[in-house]
Protein backbone atom coordinates (compact mmCIF):
# COMPACT_ATOMS: atom_id res chain seq x y z
CA UNK A 1 0.00 0.00 0.00
CA UNK A 2 1.11 3.56 -0.69
CA UNK A 3 1.97 5.46 2.50
CA UNK A 4 3.33 8.88 3.39
CA UNK A 5 5.28 9.93 6.47
CA UNK A 6 6.93 13.12 7.67
CA UNK A 7 10.50 14.08 8.50
CA UNK A 8 11.99 17.54 9.04
CA UNK A 9 8.85 19.14 7.60
CA UNK A 10 9.00 17.04 4.40
CA UNK A 11 6.56 14.40 3.20
CA UNK A 12 8.21 11.17 2.07
CA UNK A 13 6.46 8.65 -0.17
CA UNK A 14 6.71 4.94 0.56
CA UNK A 15 5.24 1.51 -0.11
CA UNK A 16 4.34 -0.62 2.90
CA UNK A 17 4.07 -4.33 2.18
CA UNK A 18 2.54 -6.64 4.78
CA UNK A 19 2.51 -10.46 4.56
CA UNK A 20 -0.73 -12.36 4.33
CA UNK A 21 -1.93 -13.76 7.61
CA UNK A 22 -2.04 -12.54 11.17
CA UNK A 23 0.67 -10.21 12.47
CA UNK A 24 2.28 -8.34 13.97
CA UNK A 25 5.28 -8.97 11.75
CA UNK A 26 8.93 -8.04 12.15
CA UNK A 27 9.61 -4.87 10.15
CA UNK A 28 12.32 -3.96 7.64
CA UNK A 29 13.24 -0.53 6.35
CA UNK A 30 15.10 -0.29 3.03
CA UNK A 31 17.53 2.17 1.51
CA UNK A 32 19.09 1.71 -1.88
CA UNK A 33 21.36 2.76 -4.73
CA UNK A 34 22.60 6.25 -5.55
CA UNK A 35 19.86 8.05 -7.55
CA UNK A 36 17.49 5.11 -7.00
CA UNK A 37 13.77 5.34 -6.28
CA UNK A 38 11.50 2.94 -4.48
CA UNK A 39 10.01 1.12 -7.49
CA UNK A 40 13.47 0.00 -8.59
CA UNK A 41 15.89 -2.06 -6.49
CA UNK A 42 14.54 -1.44 -2.99
CA UNK A 43 11.00 -2.21 -4.12
CA UNK A 44 12.09 -5.54 -5.56
CA UNK A 45 13.85 -6.63 -2.37
CA UNK A 46 11.04 -5.29 -0.19
CA UNK A 47 8.50 -7.33 -2.16
CA UNK A 48 10.59 -10.50 -2.01
CA UNK A 49 11.19 -10.24 1.74
CA UNK A 50 7.53 -9.46 2.41
CA UNK A 51 6.85 -12.87 0.89
CA UNK A 52 9.16 -14.31 3.58
CA UNK A 53 7.15 -12.91 6.47
CA UNK A 54 8.36 -9.34 6.99
CA UNK A 55 6.50 -6.05 6.91
CA UNK A 56 8.66 -3.96 4.57
CA UNK A 57 8.94 -0.24 3.88
CA UNK A 58 10.63 0.93 0.70
CA UNK A 59 10.50 4.69 0.27
CA UNK A 60 11.87 7.60 -1.72
CA UNK A 61 14.45 9.58 0.20
CA UNK A 62 14.13 13.36 0.38
CA UNK A 63 14.88 15.06 -2.94
CA UNK A 64 14.20 11.87 -4.92
CA UNK A 65 11.21 10.23 -6.58
CA UNK A 66 7.82 11.25 -5.23
CA UNK A 67 9.17 12.57 -1.94
CA UNK A 68 9.55 16.25 -1.20
CA UNK A 69 12.84 18.09 -0.81
CA UNK A 70 15.12 20.42 -2.73
CA UNK A 71 17.37 20.62 -4.60
CA UNK A 72 15.77 17.84 -6.60
CA UNK A 73 17.92 14.76 -7.13
CA UNK A 74 20.56 15.86 -4.66
CA UNK A 75 22.40 13.45 -2.37
CA UNK A 76 21.98 14.52 1.27
CA UNK A 77 23.82 12.05 3.53
CA UNK A 78 22.69 13.49 6.86
CA UNK A 79 19.19 13.92 5.50
CA UNK A 80 19.07 10.28 4.46
CA UNK A 81 19.94 9.20 7.99
CA UNK A 82 17.10 11.39 9.26
CA UNK A 83 14.80 9.78 6.68
CA UNK A 84 15.71 6.32 7.96
CA UNK A 85 15.02 7.40 11.53
CA UNK A 86 11.56 8.64 10.54
CA UNK A 87 10.92 5.48 8.50
CA UNK A 88 11.59 3.35 11.58
CA UNK A 89 9.33 5.59 13.67
CA UNK A 90 6.60 5.11 11.08
CA UNK A 91 7.04 1.33 10.98
CA UNK A 92 6.93 1.09 14.76
CA UNK A 93 3.65 3.02 14.78
CA UNK A 94 1.87 0.52 12.54
CA UNK A 95 -0.32 -2.15 14.13
CA UNK A 96 0.89 -4.69 11.54
CA UNK A 97 4.48 -4.37 12.79
CA UNK A 98 6.17 -5.81 15.87
CA UNK A 99 7.81 -2.61 17.11
CA UNK A 100 10.47 -4.54 18.99
CA UNK A 101 11.75 -6.36 15.87
CA UNK A 102 13.02 -3.87 13.31
CA UNK A 103 15.87 -4.39 10.84
CA UNK A 104 17.63 -2.18 8.30
CA UNK A 105 18.46 -3.47 4.82
CA UNK A 106 20.65 -1.50 2.43
CA UNK A 107 21.54 -2.21 -1.18
CA UNK A 108 24.46 -0.53 -3.00
CA UNK A 109 24.98 2.97 -1.55
CA UNK A 110 22.17 2.16 0.87
CA UNK A 111 24.35 -0.54 2.39
CA UNK A 112 26.58 2.11 3.90
CA UNK A 113 23.69 4.26 5.02
CA UNK A 114 21.90 1.31 6.63
CA UNK A 115 25.11 0.30 8.40
CA UNK A 116 25.78 3.73 9.85
CA UNK A 117 22.13 4.25 10.75
CA UNK A 118 21.75 0.88 12.47
CA UNK A 119 24.94 1.46 14.44
CA UNK A 120 23.50 4.48 16.22
CA UNK A 121 19.77 3.70 16.51
CA UNK A 122 19.00 1.24 19.32
CA UNK A 123 15.54 0.57 17.88
CA UNK A 124 17.18 -1.28 14.96
CA UNK A 125 18.08 -4.82 15.96
CA UNK A 126 19.85 -6.18 12.85
CA UNK A 127 21.61 -4.94 9.72
CA UNK A 128 21.91 -6.49 6.25
CA UNK A 129 23.94 -5.01 3.41
CA UNK A 130 23.61 -6.31 -0.17
CA UNK A 131 26.21 -5.29 -2.78
CA UNK A 132 26.98 -2.47 -0.39
CA UNK A 133 29.00 0.69 -0.97
CA UNK A 134 30.67 1.42 2.34
CA UNK A 135 32.09 4.85 1.57
CA UNK A 136 35.26 5.80 3.37
CA UNK A 137 36.85 9.22 2.75
CA UNK A 138 40.31 7.77 3.42
CA UNK A 139 39.96 5.96 0.11
CA UNK A 140 39.31 9.29 -1.63
CA UNK A 141 42.28 11.26 -0.31
CA UNK A 142 43.67 11.86 -3.79
CA UNK A 143 40.43 13.25 -5.20
CA UNK A 144 40.34 16.81 -6.52
CA UNK A 145 37.51 18.51 -4.66
CA UNK A 146 38.07 21.98 -6.11
CA UNK A 147 35.69 21.65 -9.10
CA UNK A 148 32.80 20.72 -6.80
CA UNK A 149 33.49 23.63 -4.49
CA UNK A 150 33.49 25.91 -7.54
CA UNK A 151 29.99 24.63 -8.31
CA UNK A 152 28.82 25.26 -4.75
CA UNK A 153 30.37 28.73 -4.73
CA UNK A 154 28.44 29.68 -7.86
CA UNK A 155 25.25 28.36 -6.27
CA UNK A 156 25.98 30.15 -2.98
CA UNK A 157 26.21 33.41 -4.92
CA UNK A 158 22.78 32.94 -6.48
CA UNK A 159 23.49 30.76 -9.49
CA UNK A 160 21.24 27.88 -10.51
CA UNK A 161 21.66 24.36 -9.16
CA UNK A 162 23.99 22.56 -11.55
CA UNK A 163 23.29 19.05 -12.81
CA UNK A 164 24.96 16.30 -14.79
CA UNK A 165 23.59 13.00 -16.13
CA UNK A 166 23.28 10.22 -13.60
CA UNK A 167 24.37 7.63 -16.19
CA UNK A 168 25.77 7.68 -19.72
CA UNK A 169 27.11 4.96 -21.94
CA UNK A 170 29.72 7.45 -23.10
CA UNK A 171 30.71 10.88 -21.86
CA UNK A 172 30.31 12.65 -18.56
CA UNK A 173 28.04 11.19 -15.88
CA UNK A 174 27.95 10.69 -12.13
CA UNK A 175 27.97 6.92 -12.83
CA UNK A 176 29.72 6.59 -16.19
CA UNK A 177 30.10 3.44 -18.25
CA UNK A 178 28.17 0.60 -19.78
CA UNK A 179 27.21 -1.19 -16.56
CA UNK A 180 25.19 1.55 -14.79
CA UNK A 181 23.70 2.54 -18.14
CA UNK A 182 22.58 -1.06 -18.73
CA UNK A 183 20.31 -0.80 -15.70
CA UNK A 184 19.23 2.84 -15.54
CA UNK A 185 19.40 3.66 -19.24
CA UNK A 186 16.89 1.07 -20.43
CA UNK A 187 13.88 -0.99 -19.46
CA UNK A 188 15.54 -2.74 -16.52
CA UNK A 189 15.43 0.34 -14.30
CA UNK A 190 12.61 2.22 -16.00
CA UNK A 191 10.50 4.25 -13.58
CA UNK A 192 8.25 7.27 -14.09
CA UNK A 193 9.76 8.72 -10.91
CA UNK A 194 13.43 8.47 -11.94
CA UNK A 195 15.22 11.07 -14.06
CA UNK A 196 18.66 10.81 -15.59
CA UNK A 197 20.19 13.71 -13.73
CA UNK A 198 21.81 14.43 -10.38
CA UNK A 199 23.28 17.56 -8.85
CA UNK A 200 26.98 18.03 -9.45
CA UNK A 201 27.39 18.67 -5.74
CA UNK A 202 26.14 15.13 -5.06
CA UNK A 203 29.48 13.78 -6.28
CA UNK A 204 31.22 15.78 -3.55
CA UNK A 205 28.95 14.14 -0.98
CA UNK A 206 29.92 10.69 -2.26
CA UNK A 207 33.61 11.53 -2.02
CA UNK A 208 33.47 12.88 1.53
CA UNK A 209 30.88 10.75 3.35
CA UNK A 210 32.03 8.23 5.94
CA UNK A 211 29.62 5.34 6.31
CA UNK A 212 32.34 2.75 6.95
CA UNK A 213 32.60 4.02 10.53
CA UNK A 214 29.30 2.29 11.27
CA UNK A 215 31.16 -1.02 11.28
CA UNK A 216 33.08 0.08 14.38
CA UNK A 217 29.93 0.85 16.35
CA UNK A 218 27.28 -1.64 15.17
CA UNK A 219 28.19 -4.59 17.37
CA UNK A 220 26.82 -6.43 19.24
CA UNK A 221 23.97 -6.12 16.76
CA UNK A 222 23.97 -8.95 14.20
CA UNK A 223 25.29 -8.01 10.74
CA UNK A 224 25.01 -9.73 7.37
CA UNK A 225 27.10 -8.81 4.33
CA UNK A 226 26.03 -10.19 0.92
CA UNK A 227 28.33 -9.29 -1.95
CA UNK A 228 29.26 -10.31 -5.46
CA UNK A 229 32.67 -11.87 -5.98
CA UNK A 230 33.28 -9.41 -8.83
CA UNK A 231 32.06 -5.83 -8.43
CA UNK A 232 33.68 -2.87 -10.19
CA UNK A 233 31.48 -0.27 -8.47
CA UNK A 234 31.19 -1.42 -4.85
CA UNK A 235 34.41 -3.22 -4.16
CA UNK A 236 34.54 -6.65 -2.54
CA UNK A 237 37.50 -5.27 -0.59
CA UNK A 238 35.17 -2.71 1.01
CA UNK A 239 32.77 -5.47 2.04
CA UNK A 240 35.68 -7.44 3.49
CA UNK A 241 36.87 -4.40 5.46
CA UNK A 242 33.41 -3.91 6.98
CA UNK A 243 33.26 -7.58 7.91
CA UNK A 244 36.73 -7.46 9.46
CA UNK A 245 35.87 -4.41 11.57
CA UNK A 246 32.59 -5.87 12.85
CA UNK A 247 32.41 -7.95 16.01
CA UNK A 248 30.24 -11.03 16.18
CA UNK A 249 27.55 -12.04 15.46
CA UNK A 250 28.30 -11.51 11.78
CA UNK A 251 28.15 -13.40 8.50
CA UNK A 252 29.42 -12.75 4.98
CA UNK A 253 27.91 -14.47 1.94
CA UNK A 254 29.62 -14.34 -1.46
CA UNK A 255 27.42 -14.54 -4.55
CA UNK A 256 28.95 -15.60 -7.86
CA UNK A 257 27.87 -12.41 -9.60
CA UNK A 258 30.17 -10.79 -12.16
CA UNK A 259 28.58 -7.33 -12.28
CA UNK A 260 27.42 -5.00 -9.52
CA UNK A 261 24.00 -4.63 -11.14
CA UNK A 262 23.50 -8.41 -11.20
CA UNK A 263 22.32 -8.03 -7.60
CA UNK A 264 19.85 -5.33 -8.64
CA UNK A 265 17.50 -7.57 -10.60
CA UNK A 266 19.19 -10.63 -12.16
CA UNK A 267 18.52 -14.25 -11.28
CA UNK A 268 19.74 -16.40 -9.66
CA UNK A 269 21.59 -13.63 -7.79
CA UNK A 270 18.59 -11.82 -6.32
CA UNK A 271 17.09 -15.06 -5.02
CA UNK A 272 20.45 -16.04 -3.52
CA UNK A 273 20.66 -12.68 -1.74
CA UNK A 274 17.05 -12.91 -0.55
CA UNK A 275 17.56 -16.46 0.71
CA UNK A 276 20.68 -15.46 2.64
CA UNK A 277 18.98 -12.39 4.10
CA UNK A 278 15.82 -14.25 5.09
CA UNK A 279 17.85 -17.01 6.76
CA UNK A 280 19.93 -14.52 8.72
CA UNK A 281 16.92 -12.46 9.78
CA UNK A 282 15.07 -15.62 10.74
CA UNK A 283 17.86 -16.42 13.19
CA UNK A 284 18.50 -12.93 14.56
CA UNK A 285 15.24 -10.95 14.25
Amino acid sequence: MRVDFMVDGLTLAGDLRVPDGVGPWPGLVFTGPFTGVRDQVTGLYAARLAERGYATLAFDHRNWGESEGRPRRHEDPQGKLHDLRAAVSFLRSRPEVDRGRIGAVGICLGGGYALKFAAFDPRVKVFAGIAGAYNNPYAMRGADLAPYLDVLERQDLGGPVEYLPAVAGQGEAAMPGDEPYAYYGGERGASPHWANEVTRASVLELLTMDNMTGSDFLSPKPALIVHGVVDRFCSPEGAEEVFRRLDRPKEIVWVDAKQHIDLYDREPYVTQAVDATAAFLGEHL
